[in-house]
């Protein structure tokens, strides 16, 4: 096994696809199943419901989320492309950088959260200093990421495993310490706050869509749709809802906004010293996801740099790539103040709305459209059938975003929507269809069978001479 991964953007030929549709289990499960995940589900207690209403609000918008991102799984298999790229089609080859920066910034955000969540958890555990623990963390998965693929599927299955035995003694000490009966009695219902918890729970799940692809790209084109869509809907919702569970469990016991300290009391509650076991646990957890941020950030970077001038793909393009994203995120990380997680998880939230057109602009063309027949050539020709832009994406993507801002709720701006419902913000219900439904209706107009009918050509040899 090569020390570093040699693919990138580029197609995965038949002749190296390898792995089971059941191993995009372990890597969702535990995509989602680390301490960044606990904060979404304390959300509703901190709002003042209580547990059996944001246990449901959890439950139901995890399910909304992970719905559709799921999908995306699918693509993988079939195209042999990281999810990025296949934005070209839908958005041209040089529209597509309208999503891939968004993108970007988002893996950028969400490392650096990390970051301020592994500093804040290392100080609780043994009171290290802040910036050595972030530079060694980060050092870390970047190592992770250029070491590839394959490298962290196979982390994900063993951590998956470990994960699994601590979610569930945790669990077990829940029933020992707490009350059920007067937990899963259902209180006076807040709509406000119960659709503020729904919909961030769904918001959480669904921004795992720009990721998903690029760990099913190197499965045999066999596995189904059926088969990926289940494996990674399984592994998602069950790591993701099991470990908001626990945030919203915590958060009802101690009721305090500290999430990692109130991990560690409740764990240690149930069994001594537990608490600093499942905090040393899921900081594992957090080093993978962390891994995968700044993988998806690595393919990112390239196929921006590739489409305002052509890159040579290979090993050296994704070392360089880490590399510059380790130190932007390293300079952001250690430059900013101890709000660094109010401001990016404002930052982040802005940057989700961008993702909610975009999934259902991709979906709607991979399913409905063009149902998964695509020029793999063409994507890597600016020149080539899918232009260099496509004013039905475009367009689609503008009208869904605008139609969503009404029930915006930021720090910044709260639209009208969201007033209304207490705060609630409902934009993915909103964004989904009128971007889904645009695209839908100007797309079909094309002349999709003459587009059809040059695919035969413009791939022939694709499997032995690549898109370049």
């Amino acid at each position: 096994m090569a020390l570093v991964e040699t693919r990138s953007i580029d197609y995965v030929p038949l002749a190296e696809r390898h792995g089971k549709a059941w191993h995009l289990w372990p890597i969702w499960f535990m995509g989602d199943a680390h301490l960044a995940t606990l904060a979404t589900g304390a959300i509703g207690i901190l709002q003042g419901l209580d547990f059996f209403w944001t246990a449901l609000a959890v439950l139901g918008g995890g399910l909304l989320g992970t719905f559709f991102m799921a999908f995306h799984s699918t693509q993988g298999p079939e195209l042999g492309l990281p999810q990025m790229i296949q934005s070209r089609p839908q958005f041209g080859y040089i529209g597509a950088l309208l999503v891939w920066v968004v993108a970007l910034i988002t893996y950028v955000g969400f490392n650096a959260f990390n970051q301020a969540m592994i500093a804040n958890t290392a100080a609780e555990l043994a009171h290290w200093p802040g910036p050595p623990v972030m530079v060694a963390f980060a050092v870390l998965a970047v190592l992770i990421a250029m070491a590839g693929y394959d490298v962290i599927h196979r982390a994900q299955r063993v951590l998956a495993l470990v994960m699994l035995v601590m979610l569930a003694a945790y669990t077990l000490g829940a029933l020992r310490i707490a009350d059920l009966s007067a937990l899963l009695t259902p209180h006076r219902f807040v709509a406000g706050p119960f659709l503020v918890q729904f919909f961030a729970a769904a918001t959480y799940q669904l921004s795992w869509s720009i990721y998903v692809s690029d760990y099913s790209r190197y499965l045999p084109r066999g596995v189904g749709v059926r088969e990926s869509f289940w494996w990674t809907f399984g592994g998602a919702f069950v790591g993701g809802a099991w470990m908001m569970l626990i945030g919203t469990f915590a958060a009802a016991m101690l009721g305090a906004g500290d999430i990692v300290g109130a991990l560690r009391h409740t764990g240690d509650a149930m069994y001594p010293g537990f608490g600093m076991v499942m905090l040393v646990t899921s900081v594992l957890g957090l080093v993978t996801i962390t891994a995968l941020n700044f993988y998806g950030a690595s393919l990112t970077l390239i196929a921006i740099v590739d489409s305002l001038g052509r890159v040579t793909l290979g090993r050296r393009a994704r070392v360089v790539s880490l590399l510059v994203v380790l130190l932007v995120v390293l300079a952001l990380s250690l430059s900013s103040g101890k709000n660094l997680v109010a401001q990016f998880e404002e930052l982040l939230a802005i940057l989700l709305y961008l993702f909610t057109p975009w999934t259902a602009i991709n979906l709607v063309d991979f399913f409905f459209v063009r149902r998964g027949r695509y020029s793999i050539r063409a994507m890597f020709d600016p020149d080539g059938l899918y232009g260099r832009w496509n004013w039905r994406g475009l367009v689609a993507y503008a009208l869904g975003f605008l139609a969503m801002a009404p029930c915006f709720k930021t720090g910044l701006y709260t639209g009208p929507v969201a007033r209304a419902l207490g705060g609630a913000d409902i934009s993915m219900l909103v964004g989904l269809p009128v971007a889904g439904l645009f695209y839908y209706w100007v797309a079909r107009r094309a002349d999709l069978a003459s587009e059809f009918a040059l695919i035969p050509q413009l791939d022939a040899n694709l499997e032995t001479e690549g898109v370049r």
